[in-house]
């Protein structure tokens, strides 16, 4: 018998905690962090007290209570059970927050696969990040240790497009599919009822869309007993978008102007890095990033089929923050952060804003502040290429992004390319793959999958499906 649980990506997007049991198999299809329900009840002055464990997570519903799948040092603060884990992995398809985030609460026995890439893109988040206690995903440091204590690393297995590996009874195919995050896949998970296809997050219209119909056509050609697919934009009008547009309208604007460019998108998103590397390059400018995010160019460049460059190179340029003491001391700047603040390519805002007309600043909502220290002329361009607000926070966020666009007398433009598929691709893609039953998940529209099929399993959060 095969079973799936959804314990999350149920009526939200993202989230996703998908157990699958097969014989005496279990094994989680990721294990995100779910916005929305983060949001119910929690938000930036009150959290999740690390100091309880994981007993916060668990009473909100924000993780599943399943006994014995959780770190032994959570579980004792929490004052809960400690038990031996009966989950046998995670397939993890991609590096988003919402897909593999509370890993970092997991088991340390439980053995976690992801591509190589992924685990790259996971090396820089953890470097960049603060310790937080849902960013120890490659390793942790038990609760109440010192600081210098060592950190516990996982187990941590790479696989490859199309390279099958077996976990228990269940053998597994990983394939690559495009999305705004590079390494990302889905997968074929040959049960002992039949094939189920998982599609992680994919899209249609991306730089790399043979990917993804690599993975639709494999998919289809198995049968699938069961199909557990993302629906992101389901209800979404059609719109005309590639990663092509993003270049051009961004060129084009770039070319028109003398005064600097703001382009604010996720630093994750490998094509939209290169694309505005290329527009800076094509312009005689140059990409100014943040001291974080020079992390991500050290592992992605090592990666020659992305195309990134690294952080020292000769057309990249790194913004030298405030920070401190606020008069740009070497004392300032700690860890490897000292080697990119001291960096010969290292600049600070005053020294940018000496030649508006040679930079383009990926510098982000975030990093705003800076726009007081460059004192940007009116009529600065500022180009938003990420999504558009889907939540309450994030609406507040966009209001106050137009009061400081408003402040600099700046242009917004907004030009993006999703690293979703378009509500009629999934349609399409649905109708091709044609499996007996459909589970929608990321979603919160799981009905419009209606429209192509009377297959459809409506989810609810916890609930057993035999298939």
């Amino acid at each position: 018998m095969t079973v799936l649980t959804f314990h999350g990506g149920v009526n939200e997007i993202g989230g996703n905690k998908i157990l699958l049991e097969d014989k005496d198999t279990k094994i989680f299809l990721d294990f995100g962090k779910g916005f929305t329900s983060l949001e119910k009840y929690f938000e930036e002055y009150l959290a999740p007290r690390s100091s309880n464990g994981i007993l916060d997570f668990i009473t909100m519903g924000l993780v599943p209570d399943i006994p014995g799948i959780y770190r032994d040092d959570l579980m004792f603060k929490a004052g809960r059970e400690i038990k031996e884990p009966e989950v046998g992995a995670v397939l993890v398809s991609h590096a988003h927050a919402d897909h593999v985030d509370y890993v970092s609460f997991l088991h340390r026995d439980i053995p976690i696969y992801m591509g190589q890439t992924t685990h790259n893109m996971i090396k820089a988040i953890q470097e960049r990040s603060s310790g937080a206690i849902d960013r120890e995903i490659l390793e942790f440091k038990l609760a109440g240790t010192k600081r210098g204590d060592p950190k516990i690393a996982r187990k941590i297995n790479e696989f490859r497009s199309g390279n099958k590996f077996e976990i228990g009874s269940l053998e597994i195919e990983p394939i690559h599919v495009d999305h705004s995050i590079p390494g990302a896949y889905g997968f074929i998970i040959y049960t002992s009822e039949g094939p189920v296809v998982y599609t992680g997050d994919l899209r249609r219209h991306g730089s790399q869309p043979q990917m993804t119909e690599e993975f639709v056509q494999k998919a289809k050609e198995v049968k699938p007993i069961a199909l557990i697919a993302e629906g992101t934009r389901i209800k979404d009008p059609p719109t005309n978008e590639n990663e092509q547009m993003v270049y051009d309208e961004s060129n084009k604007l770039t070319a028109d102007t003398s005064n600097l460019i703001f382009a604010d998108f996720n630093f994750k998103d490998v094509d939209r890095v290169r694309t505005f590397y290329n527009v800076a390059k094509a312009n005689n400018r140059k990409l100014v990033v943040k001291i974080r995010d020079c992390y991500f160019l050290k592992y992605m460049s090592q990666d020659p089929k992305l195309g990134i460059p690294n952080w020292d190179d000769e057309n990249i340029v790194i913004y030298k923050a405030k920070y401190r003491s606020g008069t740009y001391s070497d004392s300032d700047y700690y860890g490897e952060d000292r080697v990119f603040a001291t960096s010969p390519n290292a600049m600070t805002a005053s020294e940018i804003a000496k030649h508006p007309n040679k930079y383009i600043c990926a510098l982000g909502f975030f990093s705003f502040n800076a726009l007081i220290d460059m004192k940007p002329k009116p009529g600065t361009v500022y180009i938003h290429s990420a999504s558009e607000a889907y939540n309450e926070e994030q609406v507040l966020s966009t209001k106050r992004l137009h009061n400081w666009i408003e402040k600099f007398q700046m242009e917004h433009h907004q030009i993006h390319c999703s690293g979703h598929a378009k509500g009629t691709d999934l349609l399409n893609m649905v109708k091709e793959i044609d499996a007996k039953m459909l589970f929608p998940i990321h979603t919160e529209y799981p009905t419009e999958y209606v429209r192509v099929t009377n297959k459809i399993n409506i989810v609810e959060q916890g609930k057993r499906y035999e298939i």
